[in-house]
């Protein structure tokens, strides 16, 4: 998706460590026409699958899982919890996941009235590094008996190989960005076309 990329290329920032900072419209402040555009795509994308509710995990893939779900004759959004609440009560589903980005591993959590077995599932993220908080999602997803119809991720940081490893498990990920290359050094990101 051109206009992503080119938010990229002049809003992002390139960091140490494989990280891309895209605080600026994605993930801290947030650009709703964007999200209204990246739901749009994946609508077109996801044409004809059967999508019965939109599941992500907090906190940055709830503002584009709700714009998208939009876009889906606005089905539910569950999201994953990363801590045990009060205010989660009843039994759950749970696992473990580990962040790359903050560098430690922490619970993710839905509770079991949220996900019903038989329901098609499209799993929204803004990220999909290596593939650990996705691979979460499908360990509940597959202990709920939900159907995963595919992934939309707003960025993939492709040379890190979460989003081949779901692609040679037969899952359809639909990257909006899809990042071929980045240098700290340089600040130059190169993309997958």
């Amino acid at each position: 998706m051109k206009l992503l990329e080119d938010r990229i290329r002049t809003e992002g920032t390139v960091k140490p460590g494989d990280v891309l900072k895209v605080d600026a419209f994605l993930n801290h402040q947030c650009d709703v026409a964007l999200f209204d555009k990246m739901g749009e795509e994946w609508a077109r994308l996801f044409v004809g699958t059967r999508v019965d509710k939109i599941l992500t995990i907090e906190a940055s893939g709830i503002g584009i899982a709700c714009v998208a779900a939009r876009h889906f004759n606005n089905v539910p959004v569950v999201f994953a919890k990363k801590a045990q609440s009060i205010n989660l009560d009843g039994e759950q589903y749970s696992t473990s996941i580990y962040s790359f980005t903050k560098q430690k591993e922490f619970p993710v959590i839905v509770s079991k009235k949220y996900l019903n077995e038989g329901e098609h599932v499209l799993i929204v993220d803004d990220f999909l590094a290596n593939g650990n908080a996705l691979n979460g999602l499908l360990h509940i997803c597959e202990t709920a008996g939900v159907i995963v119809e595919g992934f939309g991720i707003a960025v993939e940081k492709g040379f890190q190989g979460g989003g081949d490893a779901l692609r040679k498990r037969g899952y359809r990920v639909e990257s909006l960005a899809n990042i071929r290359t980045m240098n700290a050094e340089t600040g130059d990101i190169e993309f997958n076309s």
